[in-house]
């Protein structure tokens, strides 16, 4: 198991991770580090529990409102689908129908043109 470590608000870490995933725990340490930064310069020196807190609520928010986003996202996706579907059924039917008026245009051409072969015969 890999190791990585991390420095969050001044303080050092180290933690376990799957191989190849130092890299992704290091971005996330550092985006919460730079939250705490951003929530330290917001409202000054109210104590690290403080800061974490907050800036572990400001990242959940965060994550919740993506977490909707996408929620809303896959739906449209699925409507857009949804609507692609019956509009290929829509195609279909269309296609059908043409075939058929076409098939019956071809009948009744071979008819006028029989008839027209019996009327020249004779």
């Amino acid at each position: 198991m890999a190791q990585v470590t991390v420095t969050i608000a001044g303080h050092t870490y180290r933690i376990a991770c799957a191989e190849g995933e130092e890299a992704h725990l290091e971005r996330l340490a550092a985006a919460y580090d730079s939250k705490i930064e951003e929530m330290r310069a917001a409202f000054g020196e109210i104590g690290d529990l403080r800061l974490h807190v907050m800036a572990a609520m400001t990242q959940a928010d965060e994550l919740d409102a993506t977490r909707r986003r996408l929620t809303a996202l896959e739906a449209e996706l699925a409507r857009l689908k949804s609507f692609g579907s019956s509009g290929d059924e829509r195609t279909l039917m269309i296609e059908t129908r043409l075939a058929e008026g076409v098939i019956k245009a071809a009948e009744r051409i071979e008819q006028l043109a029989r008839s027209l072969n019996v009327t020249g015969q004779g």
